[in-house]
């Protein structure tokens, strides 16, 4: 497989480089985003690191997309993550696994955690930190030491979905660590048992979409956590 560009490192992707794929994405799942909404992105341009970011573990700024309405001018935080798992389980034509426990056609069992931060809708930058920091830690343990950073909820589909899937292959060759989206909360049995966070991974370059107890700890895993810049609107 070509490697992408400016990956050394495991760096994120140029500016210009992440709206391209959202733009193919866009394209191949007739999303419809607007030249509008990519130019008020393009215009945007996200912050650099600064020394307290990287003491922390953050490694660049990525371009999300808030989908969908939550009825309160947010985002639905349920389906912008949906769309991203739909785009890859079309990309990767079949080296995909999803866990029985966690279904987007039952999205009363999936919610954003409750005090996570809402999504603004259309596009949004935010500062990555990929995991590795909270690699020995639990979700519980991990949303209590949340301060200005939240977790992943849509955002870990959309990284490794849409701007920057040569992460999961990273994983594949264990240079990096599996991770779990904190900020999404999932109920297993359907009974508003909300004790699981969904778990990305990717083994033999197959990706995958698991669950894990929000009490335990997956040596495996790491938690990504989000710095949130600024919106497109």
């Amino acid at each position: 497989m070509k490697e992408p560009p400016d990956v050394a490192g495991n760096q994120i992707l140029p500016v210009a480089v992440q709206i391209n794929t959202w733009r193919k994405a866009s394209r191949k799942m007739d999303w419809g985003i607007s030249e509008a909404e990519f130019d008020r992105a393009a215009a945007l341009l996200p912050s650099t690191l600064t020394a307290e970011d990287r003491s922390h573990g953050f490694v660049g700024t990525v371009l999300f997309y808030g989908f969908g309405d939550d009825g309160c001018g947010n985002a639905d935080t349920v389906v912008s993550g949906q769309l991203a798992w739909e785009y890859a389980l079309k990309r990767r034509r079949g080296k995909t696994w999803q866990c029985e426990y966690i279904d987007f056609k039952k999205p009363e069992n999936i919610r954003l955690r409750p005090g996570a931060p809402t999504r603004p809708k259309g596009f949004y930058w935010a500062k990555i930190q990929p995991g590795k920091r909270f690699q020995n830690m639990t979700v519980s343990q991990l949303r209590k030491h949340l301060r200005s950073a939240t977790g992943c909820g849509p955002e870990g589909f959309q990284f490794l979905s849409i701007t920057h899937p040569h992460f999961a292959d990273l994983m594949t060759e264990r240079k990096m660590p599996f991770m779990a989206l904190a900020d999404y909360d999932v109920a297993p049995y359907g009974f508003n048992d909300f004790f699981d966070a969904p778990q990305l991974f990717c083994s033999n370059n197959v990706l995958g979409l698991g669950i894990g107890n929000v009490d335990r700890n997956y040596p495996l895993f790491g938690i990504p956590t989000l710095r949130f810049v600024h919106a497109s609107q």
